[in-house]
């Protein structure tokens, strides 16, 4: 089961941010089709945020076809967003290549600045950029 964490700081909204890690986890192979996500009372219990909040998230999951809504069992996962599984040797690489980043003195921004312009340039034409 996933278990959301919510940045006050980010500037992102609060129901995108669950609705950002829900999906992470769907291309991670964390979740995959019939899992369960938390109930809004569980989410709701772990986060301090309002239940309201956490049934918007559900909703566009919904909306976007990814999840499912069952009336008195739960929201359920409808469609994996995964092609790399989660031991992937690609994630152990990354890992490996983000102990170094920090051990070169970088900070989360700056690696996220970095590798965000890597993606940039190698991923362009999927953005109508090339």
């Amino acid at each position: 089961m996933v278990e959301y964490r919510i940045d006050r700081r980010s500037g992102v909204a609060t129901y995108v941010q669950i609705v950002q890690q829900t999906k992470q986890a769907l291309r991670l192979g964390l979740l995959e089709p019939g899992d369960r996500l938390p109930t809004a009372r569980e989410v709701v219990q772990a986060t301090a945020i309002n239940p309201n909040t956490v049934l918007k998230a559900y909703r566009e999951l919904e909306r976007e076809g990814l999840v499912e809504a069952r009336r008195g069992l739960g929201t359920f996962v409808r469609k994996s967003l995964s092609t790399t599984p989660a031991d992937s040797p690609l994630r152990a690489e990354l890992d490996a290549w983000a102990v170094r980043a920090r051990e070169a003195g970088l900070e989360r921004e700056d690696v996220a600045a970095l590798f965000t312009s890597v993606l940039d340039t190698h991923f362009a034409e999927s953005k109508g950029d090339a």
